[in-house]
């Protein structure tokens, strides 16, 4: 069975999709664009946008009870590989060992020209 997460503090879905889905003990988080639920902006750098879109994340998993120490996978889009230390950097602030498995690449374009998309999957 599978049940839909939602929270006010991340950004609503933009299409037919939940920011989350439950099913069993793993949590699947949609990819986060990095948007300020709150004020739907979106910062310019690849930091800013990095850190926002793990902020997203990180409300979507504690409207389930879980945290970012329960990753078990994630996935980064990029607008260009040339951001990939930037977003690096401040992925590695967010994570703790034994870190999430990962994998990262450059798509051709983000929806609303987003530097950086990141989903996850969670167990707990």
């Amino acid at each position: 069975m599978k049940e839909s997460v939602h929270t006010e503090k991340a950004p609503a879905a933009i299409g037919p999709y939940s920011q989350a889905v439950k099913a069993g003990n793993l949590i699947f988080v949609s990819g986060q664009l990095p948007i300020n639920a709150a004020t739907g902006a979106m910062p310019e750098d690849i930091k800013a946008q990095t850190d926002q879109s793990i902020e997203n994340i990180k409300a979507i998993l504690e409207a389930v009870g879980a945290s970012l120490e329960n990753v078990v996978k994630t996935t980064v889009f990029l607008a260009d590989m040339s951001l990939f230390g930037e977003m690096n950097e401040v992925y590695a602030s967010h994570f703790n060992s034994p870190y999430p498995a990962r994998a990262a690449f450059a798509v051709k374009e983000l929806p609303k020209k987003a530097l950086v998309e990141i989903e996850v999957i969670a167990s707990i």
